[in-house]
């Protein structure tokens, strides 16, 4: 073989060489673009689901939720002008109510400690029928812990279920065991502060 035929056999085998050591790096390189946009993808993926999921929880909570008022204690009425009826935050008493049914009306002051804690509310116009009233405290009987029922004769609705920013209102005619429990299933225990 010639010195010439050496050389251009040599040449060909390191232009190979090279054209398939720049092959293999284009691969990499093509791989790791490819893995790069497949992160993101995912990345994106979730994070969109989780917006849709967080949305699509939020649509389905009970009742409707209301601007927080905050936390401040006092120590006597100083005719704060709630944002709902019944209060779902806002100025409180510093002693919260012992969890359980009522016959007679407790202090909305009082009662917005009680959400505080993780609570649920259940408040009823007094006149309302034996029949309700006794299925309204059975929810204190079911559940015990975090549970108010009383009387409220400033409600303008004849059932009002309260917690922490959140208030469902309706009519006697209105009432199911189901839309209470799904109530306190969805807020019991989610207040700003937790006390067991």
């Amino acid at each position: 073989m010639s010195e010439q035929e050496i050389n251009s056999s040599l040449s060909t085998k390191s232009d190979f060489k090279r054209m398939r050591a720049e092959e293999t790096t284009k691969r990499k390189r093509t791989k790791k673009l490819l893995w790069m946009v497949g992160v993101f993808g995912l990345l994106i993926f979730l994070i969109g689901g989780g917006i849709w999921y967080s949305q699509r929880q939020i649509k389905n909570l009970p009742g409707e939720s209301i601007a927080d008022q905050g936390r401040e204690h006092i120590t006597a009425v100083i005719g704060f002008v709630y944002n709902s009826n019944p209060p779902t935050s806002g100025p409180h008493f510093p002693q919260a109510a012992e969890w359980g049914a009522y016959k007679e009306e407790v202090a909305d002051e009082t009662l917005i400690h009680n959400l505080e804690h993780g609570g649920v509310w259940i408040s009823y116009k007094p006149d309302i029928s034996d029949e309700v009233r006794i299925k309204l405290e059975n929810f204190y009987e079911k559940w015990g812990r975090k549970i108010i029922v009383a009387p409220r004769s400033q409600n303008d609705s004849d059932v009002a279920l309260a917690a922490w920013n959140h208030l469902d209102k309706f009519s006697a005619a209105e009432f199911t065991d189901e839309r209470v429990e799904k109530f306190i299933k969805a807020f019991r225990n989610k207040g700003p502060e937790y006390v067991p």
